[in-house]
């Protein structure tokens, strides 16, 4: 919004230049986007009368000019303007006057002297037609500062409202704020009831009074739309942006500017019958103002006629119905239209308006009949006529309700003590209504302030009018100190640093995938789908971290990158209640960046399995398994507690094929939650006495994994036992073809004394009835 900083001094006028009027706005919320004069440094310009022009004797374009410019006696100015003419009244630039650019002197212009420059609006930096002299009105004062008397030494605030602050996109509504800010005085405009002099109405039905809860209408007969606007509202009215237009017009216009009431005036003759304020019907058009012909849609409020619409509502006139200089009899509209019923339409049909930009943000629906008022008693000080009754339709207006601002909590919530009589005097002056009960403030917010609905509303306004930059910065209040950290669970980040030592790296990819990636991966598995997709290739939640992986691999093959070692730690969706958090990771390419120190061979599974098992440092319980992602041949499944909780192995080929990959990538996706608990090390002095071993060799089904066979050893191992591990695997002659020979150290110790024979014995026996019992594993003879 944009507005002169003179009109507004006329209603509120602290003791702030303008820059400090600027920066208190600023910090009070409403930020001042730019400070700009109303017109350029010129000096020594003073309203003129031409008293008589002749031509110059010796150039044909040039007028000898005699000007009175409040002196004893009229001077000399040569002018080559070609509207120069006795009796007009002009800007005349003095000798010793800085204009921009130019410096005027007395000076011979052809052999006659001229003693100042008559100027058009160009030479003086103002808007406006530059072909001729500047013709001021004819009661312009002779001799008058130019500057003075059309008050240029004003400033143009521009102001960056957010959406929630309507109420101060008018000059009241500012000047209102700034008394609260500031202290100082407001004088609002003053306005009394225009009695009616004639009994003509037009009738007003509301039928969609939830848009329209409240509308006024007032014929006003007789006016003389081409009477002049008067100088002060065209100034005020350029200096808001708004180009002056006819009398009538300029009248609402202005309103709206001061008021913040969007208003409009109908040529009442092309008014036939009553007016209807009612939702567009289907197929319905209307020829706006700006000429437009806008398709209206059933949820479009419009203003109409017997004959159809006449005006969508709050947004713009129409043209058959619009105000011209002949019209006689106008109808003034004034009205409270529902934000949500005027909303967007005005940007579905290309519009920008000053009336949409108010009304979808809220007026003050209980200041309708003042801009009424108002609007009738400029209009018939401008242009004369004879006003009738207003007529009103009123429906359900908003309610404000009160607020309670508990004393304590804005302590609490703001972090100072404000002092609970300057809170409510700050909130009275912005036209709250305010109680005090107990320790509670109960504020009922004003008619024009819709952004004051709850108690954190009251506290910010109560913070904002103390000062944001007379709020002392203070260190925090708690206390710093270190949280505990669990040494039985391995963190995310020590997983992170444990895979980029063993050589990957970590990459982030889209929870958005392709569906086909999830059934192609797994044809059981149910994506969870988008409701709005940024892509197709990004319809639905990933159940699965490979899908991701893979297509980083594809983006790095593309690339000529040849060795690939990724992880990523993220969520899978598989259901909206079911989110676990997953550890997945790819390799392809060498097993070892190329080098002369070790042959060149492709990663595989084994390459694999040791990273996980040096992941968690311990030796996984790892099964053959098969997934319908991973080759049947190289898949496997790692165990704790009895269930899966990770897999592993070679992508399948014919995703390999699928995918378009040259070679199988090895993939792994683990449940972080699983694994990442471990057993807290214990300190054990190192014994003194000298520890035992025994090899045993087990025959077993060729299918048990040797996993099963260590754990149901370890279970029945005795205290003394301090390592059982597999050291080697034989299947060949002397093994039957089905089963496989296992051998296993077992290593005995104690650390009180040496172990005797028998105790040693007793431990073997115990393992080997074990493994018998659980895996129905025998010695080897």
């Amino acid at each position: 919004m944009q507005f002169s900083e003179a009109w507004l001094r006329t209603l509120v006028n602290p003791a702030l230049d303008t820059h400090a009027l600027g920066h208190a706005l600023t910090m009070a919320g409403l930020e001042v986007e730019a400070l700009a004069p109303a017109a350029p440094a010129f000096s020594n310009v003073v309203v003129a009368e031409i008293l008589a022009c002749e031509r110059h004797p010796d150039a044909d374009r040039l007028r000898v000019c005699q000007v009175d410019v409040g002196e004893a006696a009229p001077v000399t100015i040569v002018c080559g303007a070609p509207n120069a003419a006795p009796g007009l009244k002009v800007p005349c630039a003095r000798p010793g006057a800085k204009l921009p650019g130019i410096e005027i002197k007395v000076a011979k212009v052809r052999g006659v002297e001229s003693f100042g420059m008559l100027c058009s609006t160009k030479e003086l930096g103002l808007e406006g037609n530059a072909d001729g002299l500047m013709v001021l009105a004819g009661d312009a004062p002779v001799g008058e500062d130019f500057r003075a008397w059309l008050n240029l030494d004003d400033t143009l605030v521009t102001l960056k409202l957010t959406p929630n602050r309507a109420d101060c996109l008018s000059v009241a509504g500012l000047a209102r704020e700034v008394g609260a800010i500031t202290g100082a005085e407001v004088r609002m405009p003053q306005i009394e009831p225009v009695a009616p002099t004639i009994e003509d109405t037009l009738p007003v039905t509301v039928s969609a009074p939830e848009a329209c809860p409240r509308y006024l209408a007032r014929t006003v007969r007789g006016i003389d739309a081409q009477a002049p606007t008067p100088r002060w509202m065209v100034e005020r009215l350029e200096r808001s942006g708004i180009r002056p237009l006819l009398a009538p017009v300029d009248v609402t216009n202005y309103v709206l500017l001061e008021l913040g009431q969007p208003m409009h005036a109908f040529a009442l003759s092309r008014l036939m019958g009553g007016i209807d304020v009612r939702m567009a019907k289907p197929g319905e058009k209307l020829e706006l103002l700006n000429g437009q012909v806008a398709d209206l849609a059933p949820d479009m409020l419009v203003i109409a006629d017997l004959n159809g619409p006449v005006a969508l509502a709050g947004i713009m006139g129409g043209q058959l119905s619009s105000v011209e200089k002949f019209t006689v009899d106008v109808l003034l509209e004034a009205a409270f239209f529902a934000p949500a019923a005027i909303a967007g339409r005005a940007r579905r049909l290309g519009l920008s308006t000053d009336s949409a930009h108010r009304f979808e943000r809220g007026v003050d629906f209980a200041a309708t009949r003042q801009a009424m008022e108002r609007a009738t008693r400029l209009l018939i000080d401008i242009c004369g006529g004879q006003p009738g009754p207003v007529v009103e339709a009123a429906a359900e207006l908003p309610r404000r309700d009160p607020i309670a601002l508990r004393l304590p909590r804005l302590a609490r919530v703001a972090g100072i003590a404000l002092d609970p009589e300057q809170v409510a005097q700050g909130l009275r002056a912005l036209g709250a209504g305010v109680e005090r009960r107990d320790d509670s403030l109960v504020v009922t917010p004003p008619s024009f302030r819709f952004d004051l609905a709850i108690e954190e509303d009251l506290i910010e306004e109560a913070v904002r009018l103390h000062g944001y930059d007379a709020v002392p910065a203070q260190p925090p209040a708690a206390p710093s100190r270190m949280l505990p950290q669990d040494e039985t669970r391995l963190a995310d980040d020590a997983l992170r640093a444990a895979l980029v030592g063993l050589d990957y790296q970590e990459v982030i990819t889209y929870s958005f995938v392709d569906p086909a990636w999830e059934t192609a991966l797994d044809p059981a598995a149910r994506p969870l789908p988008l409701a709005n997709p940024i892509a197709s290739q990004l319809a639905a939640m990933r159940t699965t971290l490979w899908g991701g992986l893979i297509d980083t691999l594809r983006h790095n093959l593309n690339r000529q990158q040849d060795r690939v070692r990724i992880f990523e730690l993220g969520r899978i969706y598989a259901a909206l209640d079911d989110q676990p958090m997953k550890l997945g990771g790819l390799v392809y390419g060498p097993a070892v960046p190329e080098q002369w120190g070790a042959p060149a061979r492709r990663v595989d599974f084994y390459d694999l399995k040791g990273d996980l098992e040096r992941l968690f440092g311990q030796t996984l319980d790892v099964r053959p398994a098969t997934h319908p992602a991973l080759h049947p041949g190289q898949c496997a499944e790692i165990q704790a507690e009895g269930r899966a909780v990770g897999r592993f192995g070679a992508l399948h080929p014919r995703l390999v094929q699928g995918f378009d990959l040259p070679a199988a990538p090895m993939l792994f996706e683990l449940d972080v939650q699983a694994l990442v608990w471990r057993s807290l090390p214990r300190h054990a002095g190192l014994s003194r006495f000298p520890l035992v071993r025994r090899d045993l060799a087990f025959v077993l089904d060729a299918h048990t994994p040797a996993g099963e066979l260590l754990a149901a050893l370890r279970e029945a191992a005795a205290s003394t036992v301090r390592a059982i591990e597999v050291f080697d695997e034989y299947r060949g002659k002397g093994v039957p073809e089905s089963q496989k020979s296992l051998a296993i150290r077992v290593v005995m110790q104690d650390t009180e004394r040496t172990l005797t024979d028998q105790e040693v014995e007793d431990a073997v026996h115990r393992l080997v009835d074990a493994a018998l019992r659980q895996c129905n594993a025998r010695l080897r003879e």
